[in-house]
């Protein structure tokens, strides 16, 4: 039998329920993965003791003749933005140092409910603003990855879900949780060829998840197949009251629905999509992707996004406008770091504990989002950025009169080494160059891994779906994993 850290989550469900191994087994064979992995950085806290209660528990209920759960058996990493009682979660910035949250956030708990266990609180681009993982408080994740032309230089495991992207790729946890704000499940899976998926905004709980910007922060689930991804986004999603942006909405049976029979559909190519210097090799795979939707049945047709090259400028002006607003509540008062100089008040206690707390690339977001809010810049910014926003919506919404789906490359490039555009922020911000349309329409997107570059690198391509529609995307991502065969993985060197 495979290494059980080899297995999927569905290969972890099914083999628990055959008996085929002990929960603990799998659990204790994850921990040890863990445990040897300290390099990648990917892990803030390790929970081992927490995977195998949960394990224990799904091998009681099994030798008592109970009905399974549906993760039993399955250990899984949780990014460090969701709240986790009585675990520290930090959002990877040093103004949480120590915080343990007295309450679960509704998608862990939903998780635990489940059957799962959890591993550890994975490490992320501090308060998940970031594209590499080098924002973090407690440094950079280390991508599983290396470049197959000598280069050993670390990479990027892309970010802010970085921890998850590495530890799922590095076969150290069969699948984790992540969140999307403007590409922030799909770009680090693309980066580690693993899939990841946004769903619709609303459709899983925000509720004990750190914000960031509360009209775009969604989670969603990273795993190694698109099967695993329908069955965790089945476990963490459905409606929450303590959300007022929650769907009240039944959750749909997405992995039984899975088809990768594309017949009747349309798929729409976004001219826009193809952007000024994207390389020859990101070109080629979309066209390669373009081969095997219409393999697999579907028509495809030429649309039109107008309003694209402006989905950048606007997502940097209302993310950062709305991270100042949701940061502002970090003050060293309740909870968190305390910065108290001798003699200061309140006001130089607030300047003292932001000034220690917040990392340089969360200061220019909120300084960004604070000016654009001010009084002067408020229409000339926000309300702009706002009317923008409307109309890429918009675009989405006369693109689905073309078609169903809509293909196209997740990131601009493969993984970049550690350090490589950290000093030019708007390099490193064209990054989710093809992820934050959705965001802003709130639409489903997922990423697929579908080929390597020149130096061995994965590639992704992203399927984005109408509101809802994450049947359909799931079915088109498995139409595209079954006809790329992506097999490829990171040498162990660590």
């Amino acid at each position: 039998m495979a290494a059980l850290t080899d297995l999927t989550v569905a290969e972890l469900r099914d083999g628990f329920r055959a008996g085929d191994f002990s929960a603990r087994e799998a659990a204790e064979a994850f921990n040890d993965a863990v445990a040897a992995a300290n390099v990648l950085n990917a892990f803030i806290v390790e929970t081992p003791e927490h995977a195998l209660a949960a394990a224990d528990a799904a091998d009681q209920a099994r030798a008592a003749g109970e009905a399974p759960k549906p993760l039993a058996g399955v250990p899984l990493g949780i990014k460090d933005l969701f709240a986790t009682k009585g675990v520290q979660t930090t959002a990877a910035s040093h103004i949480l140092g120590g915080f343990k949250p007295v309450y679960e956030s509704t998608i862990t708990q939903k998780l635990w409910d489940a059957g799962a266990g959890m591993l550890g609180k994975l490490n992320m681009d501090q308060f998940a603003m970031g594209s590499s993982n080098e924002t973090s408080a407690f440094g950079n994740v280390i991508s599983p990855w290396r470049r197959s032309d000598g280069g050993n230089a670390p990479l990027a495991p892309g970010g802010s879900s970085g921890g998850s992207s590495a530890v799922v790729a590095g076969r150290i946890a069969p699948a984790a949780t992540g969140t999307d704000t403007g590409g922030s499940i799909r770009q680090p899976a693309a980066f580690t060829g693993i899939c990841g998926i946004k769903p619709t905004y609303g459709r899983c709980s925000r509720w004990g998840v750190v914000a960031f910007a509360s009209s775009l922060d969604q989670a969603g689930p990273m795993a190694r197949t698109v099967q695993d991804c329908a069955i965790m986004l089945e476990a963490m999603s459905g409606f929450d009251p303590k959300d007022a942006t929650s769907l009240d909405m039944p959750v749909p049976a997405w992995e039984a629905g899975l088809s990768a029979d594309l017949k009747g559909k349309r798929i729409g190519i976004p001219k826009e999509y193809r952007v000024d210097n994207m390389p020859a090799e990101i070109d080629a795979l979309w066209r390669q992707g373009i081969e095997w939707v219409k393999d697999a049945g579907a028509e495809v047709v030429e649309v039109s996004l107008p309003h694209t090259k402006y989905a950048l400028p606007a997502y940097y002006i209302i993310a950062p406008a709305e991270a100042s607003s949701n940061l502002a509540r970090y003050d060293g008062v309740r909870y968190g770091l305390r910065d108290l100089p001798e003699g200061a008040g309140l006001q130089d206690m607030y300047a003292a504990t932001r000034a220690a707390g917040f990392g340089q690339e969360v200061k220019r977001r909120i300084l960004i989002g604070t000016y654009v809010l001010s009084a002067g810049f408020y229409d000339a910014y926000y309300n702009q950025a706002q009317k923008v926003r409307a109309l890429i919506a918009r675009d989405f919404d006369d693109a689905w009169e073309k078609c169903d789906l809509l293909l196209t490359p997740t990131a601009p490039s493969a993984a970049f080494a550690l350090g490589e555009k950290s000093a030019d922020p708007i390099a490193m911000y064209l990054n989710d160059v093809f992820t934050v349309p959705s965001s802003l329409a709130g639409l489903p997107a997922m990423s697929v891994p579908a080929g390597l570059d020149g130096a061995g690198l994965p590639l992704g391509l992203q399927v984005i779906g109408k509101a809802f529609d994450e049947q359909g995307v799931l079915n088109a991502g498995l139409a595209l994993e079954q006809r790329a065969g992506f097999t490829a993985r990171p040498a162990k060197w660590w």
